[in-house]
């Protein structure tokens, strides 16, 4: 008997976000594993199927589970809000199966079905704020150290990257987000527009609009479902919008001065 294991991307929570496959492998599936907030998000799909539902920093064993349940011969589907490539659990899913000697082509079959992450569903949301190059920094120091986190910040600020920020304060951490401020703000002006976007596409969903200098007094809009984006040196706002300039206006202009034929 052979099983399969898929890692389901299921987007932000509303299941208009969600992709045809991502329904379609769970309805194939016999067994839904996942972290208790995300089986909930998909609990109309999952009627009549094995559940087993997790705690958080259950990642090994809620991983190892899925691997073993597939190799018994089960369609298992590993359920995770946005992307599970994007801070999820596809990572751990392929380095527990590289330490058991896995091979993708005669091995047990993993597919991973890609969903939206919550950089493309807040930037949907509030305008157009990743036109230009885009840097992702998650503020969770539980897995990296956060010197290297602050490295990656400052890099960013320096480049005049636009900014996302996952995982950006928990009632355990809330240091870190001020302390990237202030990195920022030798890079940029104070005055430079910043979202804050919480339960994205979820009923409890709220929108800040705010700026480096005064994004300290937001404090209470952070925690694990928000999401910040700080614009760069061209982000600007227009009616509780954020737009970054891709570029063609100036470029057409260009070509419009220098090619008469252009002109009309």
């Amino acid at each position: 008997m052979t099983g399969k294991l898929y890692i389901v991307g299921v987007g932000p929570g509303h299941h208009d976000h969600m992709t045809f496959k991502a329904k379609r492998v769970i309805d194939e599936s016999d067994t839904i594993v996942g972290y208790e907030t995300y089986v909930n998000l998909v609990q109309d799909l999952i009627e009549g199927k094995t559940i087993h539902r997790y705690a958080m920093t259950q990642e090994v064993e809620r991983a190892r589970q899925c691997i073993d349940l597939a190799k018994s011969g089960k369609i298992v589907s590993l359920v995770s809000s946005g992307d599970p490539g994007i801070y999820g659990m596809a990572g751990l899913i392929y380095e527990t199966l590289a330490e058991s000697d896995w091979d993708p082509k005669n091995g047990l079959q993993v597919e991973i079905i890609p969903g939206i992450s919550a950089l493309n569903s807040c930037a949907s949301i509030i305008g157009s704020p990743l036109m230009t190059d885009f840097a992702v920094v998650s503020m969770s120091d539980l897995l990296v150290p956060w010197e290297i986190i602050i490295k990656r910040v400052e890099a960013a600020a320096q480049g005049d990257f636009v900014i996302v920020i996952y995982n950006p304060a928990s009632k355990k951490r809330i240091h870190q987000l001020e302390d990237a401020r202030k990195i920022l703000l030798k890079y940029r002006k104070s005055t430079t527009p910043v979202a804050i976007i919480k339960g994205a596409f979820r009923d409890s969903e709220t929108i800040v609009m705010t700026n480096l200098e005064d994004l300290p007094n937001h404090s209470d809009q952070l925690g694990m479902i928000s999401t910040v984006i700080i614009g760069n040196s061209s982000t600007y706002t227009y009616k509780d919008l954020m737009i970054n300039p891709r570029g063609y206006k100036s470029k057409y202009n260009l070509e419009e001065q220098t090619n008469p034929k252009l002109q009309i």
